[in-house]
């Protein structure tokens, strides 16, 4: 049983670390879950900023729904970073539910998404408490740009585009990243046209131009995104095709390459060898933990282009250190279920249930991202 109102479970992996950095920031009190607390005191040790003047404490629980549920009870607000959460989310949901918490996660994966909405929107809203995926840079960043792009009277049609630049290659991406990328492979993926969710062809790529970037950005639809799910049924929007590059065009033409490949070659593979195959391109592409981002690397920018019948506007948030990012933002969101201060509760997006200004505020302040808006 938690004793302090915050759990972040997934304490010991890369970005679990980094929302731990952020609750002591502000002086927040939290509970870190994980497998092995041995392993987690050791990592957090290391790499947690400011652990020496931290109030937690640790608490080992399995990977099931009623050890977590024990684990998270007496605590408000669950912070999942346990992935992919297409294996392992759903799990985290129904506990936290169960234990009477709050829940937010750092999916970015559509088809998770989906099933938490489908499953656990409604009963988490029977139950006054919000559950909210995908509270982190990848894809709240791009939700508040197209937040900020609808501020536009008559907007109603958005394209938003998630550009990162960083380390080439996957030397700034995390184990658990990757393993999500691959995994999509697995899944459909979704644009909101005409407000239906229609399929992404399994090819599918776009080239974003943007004046952030002398060279056009090869991207992928990423597993469709959160946006098209967030706002499938806002009564502001139409339509909204939201796709991700790295400026690092040969490290995402890979990654396409990879995913045609899978189409033909491992599609229709047993589980286990599909498994076996998704292992193997984890291993060789991000063997290890990445070390602790630099903003002199990683830097963001993330476009939403609004239209309307007449009116046309582009939103962009220039942002830096993803992860770190993401940290802060899990910490945002834990700050207002902490005080009782969500407009949602049951299935929500942080710009909905806390606000895209507050969340830009948040951010803004910290030095970690700014935002600008011209009329086209």
């Amino acid at each position: 049983m938690a004793k302090h109102p915050v759990v972040v479970y997934g304490a010991s992996g890369y970005t679990g670390m980094l929302i731990m950095d952020w609750l002591i920031d502000q002086n927040i009190p939290f509970t870190a879950v994980a497998r092995n607390a041995k392993r987690t005191k050791e990592m957090m040790a290391q790499r947690v900023v400011r652990l020496e003047s931290a109030n937690y404490e640790i608490i080992e629980a399995e990977h099931n729904v009623d050890a977590l549920a024990n684990a998270f009870r007496g605590a408000k607000v669950v912070c999942n970073t346990v992935g992919p959460f297409f294996n392992f989310g759903l799990a985290a949901v129904e506990a936290a539910l169960k234990a009477g918490c709050h829940y937010i996660d750092t999916a970015g994966e559509q088809h998770f998404i989906r099933q938490v909405r489908e499953q656990f929107g409604e009963l988490y809203r029977q139950a006054g408490l919000l559950v909210s995926p995908s509270n982190a840079y990848m894809y709240s960043f791009a939700e508040i740009a197209a937040e900020v792009a609808l501020e536009t009277p008559g907007i109603d049609v958005l394209e938003t585009a998630t550009l990162t630049r960083g380390p080439r290659g996957a030397a700034g991406v995390t184990v658990g990243s990757t393993a999500t990328i691959f995994e999509g492979y697995r899944q459909e993926a979704c644009y909101l046209w005409d407000k239906k969710l229609e399929l992404h062809a399994a090819d599918a790529s776009f080239t974003a131009t943007t004046p952030d970037f002398l060279q056009a950005v090869f991207c992928l639809p990423w597993g469709g995104t959160s946006l098209p799910v967030y706002f499938e049924h806002d009564p502001r929007v139409r339509s909204c095709v939201s796709f991700v590059g790295f400026y690092d065009n040969n490290a995402m033409r890979m990654v396409h390459t990879l995913g045609q490949k899978w189409e033909t070659e491992y599609k229709n593979l047993p589980r286990e060898q599909q498994d076996a195959v998704l292992k193997q391109l984890v291993d060789s592409t991000t063997p290890s933990m990445p070390p602790r981002e630099r903003t002199t690397l990683q830097r963001t920018v993330d476009v939403a282009v609004g239209r309307g019948q007449l009116a046309a506007v582009r939103a962009t948030v220039h942002g830096v250190t993803p992860y770190i990012s993401t940290g802060a933002l899990q910490t945002a969101a834990a700050m207002k279920l902490i005080d009782g201060e969500t407009a949602k509760v049951g299935f929500a997006s942080g710009s909905k249930a806390f606000g895209h200004r507050y969340l830009l505020g948040f951010l803004e302040q910290r030095g970690l991202a700014r935002a600008s808006v011209s009329q086209l």
